[in-house]
C-alpha cells in the first residue's frame, strides 16, 4: 500500500466511517474508494483531491524520496 491508501484508510476509520459512507460524503464512487485503499497507482488527481478534502488534505508536490541502492 501507499502511504495516500494508508492515510486515507486510517482517516476514514478514525471518523468510524465505512467506505460506502466515505463514497456518498465524497460524491465519488465506491469502486473508486476502493481502489484508492488497496493502492492503485494510477487515478486523476481532482478525484484524490476531492476524497482528500473531506480530510482537510490536499495533494501536494514533494521532493522524491531516495531509495539506497
Amino acid at each position: 500500500m501507499t502511504n495516500l491508501s494508508n492515510t486515507i484508510k486510517q482517516k476514514r476509520k478514525s471518523l468510524k466511517l465505512t467506505q460506502e459512507d466515505l463514497s456518498a460524503k465524497s460524491g465519488l464512487g465506491l469502486r473508486l474508494i476502493r481502489e484508492i485503499e488497496q493502492g492503485k497507482t494510477s487515478m486523476r488527481m481532482d478525484k484524490v483531491n476531492q476524497l482528500l478534502a473531506l480530510f482537510g488534505m490536499e495533494l501536494i508536490p514533494a521532493p522524491k524520496k531516495r531509495t539506497n541502492e
